[in-house]
């Protein structure tokens, strides 16, 4: 094998590697599996297989990691084993290693588990590469995280191609909130008149983990948020989310640490948000936790729903899979939150009340509710730039701790939780029953997952927006960047997506069925888009406090209509004397057409809260259905946006062009090879060519991703193949086809 790894590296440093290593891609035989050379960078764990495989297949193609590619901060656990003596152990960094492994594992933080073999490889260079791995995946600090050493690399290489030494923001639609004119936007596009940006934070002069300009009431003086500051755990001063037409709003903030003072500061505080109403409308806070799973629960849930999902294997467990998925809990705490946010929006929409989320740090559990709240009820945020932006906002400016949460550097598991993926749930289970409500799809929220594990981009990093910039400018120092330069261009959020993934592929992200404000629609042989109206919103239901009951149920149709959420929970589906008013606003909600341009409320009875198969199997090969499951659907439905597409761009053109509108091709020419979807509609003349590789998990492969303690097939397929019928659940495990 040639020594050259030009296209595959990205000007990273190989540590180690070994040649003649085995990748396991079947548990059962392996003749499946692949020869090749394993390698050790400073970036990734590489595999380059010695032969090309000969077929093309139709998939997701990554610009910065190949096929068998894993980020080391992608890694959890590096295993090695040596099967001769027995011996198994989990390598950490600077560990020695008493023996010559016979096999590493890679356990992965995006579900994959990964094998190889070191049959026919020196003992010697096999054991080097295992510790550089252990070594390289376990970064004593967090600037030896490989993002670092590529965007300083990546910013002296491009230095001759700037305009005047710095480059602005070009291209990139998100917004990043972190100067004032973002927050401006925002004010102004929620109608959020009597709200301030405030600037009192500047260079964090007053919270370390606040943004540098928060929004706040326009009646509470700058001085007087100084002094309430240092009273609020981390001085984080209450801090503006988002306005409904109605005037409430939604808020959050930290706890407030001295009791003496904490009465006469909320008074303060929550007159100055009654005043910001224009109703004067009263203010609710909601103590998240109180109400609420704690960041160690969720941590315990995802690990047992990940046992369940990728380590157990389906024959041993079969019969009650499903019952060890209820009892992870994790699909309870999807749930919960989803339930709390509902409720959240009963009291903003329908009884007009602002809305304080309070928690002890204003960190984990804030930063989910208040953006499933934002979700349900504005669907902008429901866009894939608005997603963006809400994340961005909620999110990262916010200071969530991603460092710790994601574990980055794995020095303290009691801090890791897996939050932001607990968020991404919630918002699958929404775009699962309302399909058409959301411009993008679940492989984005899957692709948006995986990128907290590649250290390259500066969103998921960092616990703070304080802790980004004081690394940021450490690294400019360091790399002889010049003070001032927009850091952007050193170290860029992940929303730049062609970083990673050609125009194309990209396309994947997109909904074919959205209907959002600029979806086009023709009537009467006129093109017309729809437009957001105020009217869009319920704001006329009222109602007062009360708490929600847990049933909610709706109709099995893909499209679930309103007309369901208490059906189960009153037989006749008839107002009740002791209904409450909460009960009675979503009774009112689900009995009227869904509106996906308007306020979204989830479905919430245990059969409408599904697992995210995507997520949770997509490396699992008995999971995957071929040429089968929801990707057949997506494949029709773009191929359909396509056509329409192309036929609504035919009838513009022979309506002739508007004044304004871009030049359209003429009818002999051929259409553009871009297009918004990812497959494309085929002219009559063209023979049909379906994608080589098309399953369940399209556009992930999950060949070789995935080592099992022997698959032989569930009790169900053994007795489809001819074996015995057993009589007991029991003897199962004693027996073998």
């Amino acid at each position: 094998m040639e020594n050259n790894y030009d296209d595959d590296f990205i000007g990273e440093i190989v540590v180690n590697e070994v040649n003649f290593v085995r990748k396991c891609i079947s548990a059962e035989s392996s003749q499946d599996d692949l020869w090749g050379k394993l390698i050790c960078t400073n970036f990734k764990v590489s595999f380059i297989p010695q032969d090309a495989p000969s077929k093309q297949k139709s998939k997701l193609s990554h610009l910065l990691l190949g096929e068998h590619d894993i980020p080391l901060t992608c890694l959890e656990q590096v295993v090695t084993v040596n099967d001769t003596k027995g011996k198994k152990k989990v390598l950490g960094s600077n560990q020695k290693l008493k023996f010559n492994p016979t096999e590493l594992i890679l356990y992965c933080k995006d579900l994959r588990i990964i094998r190889f073999c070191f049959d026919e490889a020196g003992p010697e260079s096999a054991k080097k590469v295992c510790l550089a791995i252990a070594h390289y995946s376990h970064p004593a600090d967090i600037q030896l995280l490989f993002g670092f050493e590529y965007q300083g690399r990546r910013y002296h290489e491009s230095k001759g191609e700037r305009v005047n030494g710095s480059t602005p923001r070009g291209g990139l639609q998100t917004p990043i909130f972190d100067r004032p004119s973002d927050w401006d936007r925002e004010i102004k596009r929620t109608g959020a008149s009597e709200w301030r940006v405030c600037a009192i934070n500047e260079n964090y002069a007053i919270s370390q983990s606040l943004p540098e300009y928060i929004v706040v009431p326009v009646s509470l003086a700058d001085q007087d948020l100084k002094q309430y500051s240092i009273f609020y755990t981390d001085q984080r001063i209450p801090l503006w989310c988002w306005n409904h037409v109605n005037g409430s709003a939604l808020v959050r903030m930290a706890n407030i640490n001295d009791p003496l003072q904490q009465k006469k500061i909320d008074q303060r505080v929550f007159t100055a948000i009654t005043k910001s109403h224009p109703q004067r409308g009263e203010v609710v806070r909601s103590d998240l936790d109180k109400c609420l799973p704690n960041i160690q629960d969720i941590q315990s849930a995802f690990v047992k729903i990940r046992q369940i999902c990728v380590i157990d294997p389906f024959e041993e467990s079969e019969e009650r899979w499903l019952t060890s998925v209820e009892n992870s809990r994790w699909l309870e705490f999807v749930r919960a939150f989803l339930k709390h946010s509902a409720e959240m929006v009963y009291y903003l929409d329908g009884k007009n009340s602002s809305v304080v989320l309070q928690e002890g740090e204003d960190r984990d559990l804030s930063c989910v509710v208040s953006s499933l709240v934002q979700l349900m009820l504005d669907p902008h945020y429901r866009s894939l730039v608005g997603f963006q932006s809400l994340v961005q906002k909620e999110w990262v400016m916010a200071g969530h701790r991603f460092l710790d949460r994601c574990n980055h550097l794995k020095k303290n598991d009691k801090e890791e939780s897996p939050l932001f993926m607990l968020f991404l749930d919630c918002v699958w289970q929404m775009m699962n029953q309302y399909p058409a409500a959301f411009e993008f799809t679940e492989t984005y929220l899957t692709v948006l997952s995986d990128s907290m594990w590649i250290p390259l981009f500066s969103t998921f990093l960092f616990n703070s927006p304080k802790q980004r910039a004081q690394y940021l400018m450490d690294f400019a120092k360091n790399k002889a960047i010049p003070q001032g330069e927009d850091q952007v261009v050193y170290f860029p959020p992940v929303w730049n997506w062609s970083q990673q993934l050609s125009t194309k592929d990209q396309t994947l992200f997109n909904n074919p069925m959205y209907v959002g404000k600029g979806a086009a629609c023709v009537q009467n042989g006129e093109v017309k888009t729809f437009r957001r109206t105020k009217k869009t919103y319920s704001s006329t239901m009222r109602g007062t406090s009360a708490s929600q009951r847990n049933g909610l149920k709706g109709g099995e149709e893909p499209l679930p209509r309103r007309g369901s959420l208490l059906s189960e929970l009153k037989p006749d589906f008839s107002p009740v004397k002791d209904e409450s008013p909460i009960e009675r606003f979503f009774r009112d909600w689900f009995s009227r057409p869904a509106d996906q341009q308007g306020v979204l409320i989830p479905l919430l009875l245990p059969s409408h809260v599904a697992l995210w198969k995507l997520f949770f199997l997509r490396w699992v090969p008995e999971a995957c259905i071929p040429k089968g499951g929801p990707i057949t659907a997506y494949h029709k439905l773009s191929q359909l946006v396509d056509e329409i597409e192309i036929l609504q761009s035919k009838l513009r053109q022979y309506k002739g062009p508007s004044s304004g509108s871009t030049p359209l091709p003429s009818p002999s020419a051929p259409l553009p090879d871009q297009r918004r979807m990812y497959f494309k509609a085929s002219s009559p003349s063209d023979s049909p060519t379906p994608p080589d590789y098309l399953s369940s998990s399209f556009p992930f492969t999950p060949v070789g991703n995935l080592c099992r303690r022997g698959i032989h097939g569930t009790p169900i397929s053994k007795f489809l193949n001819g074996a015995r019928i057993w009589l007991s659940t029991e003897t199962l495990a004693n027996d073998t086809v």
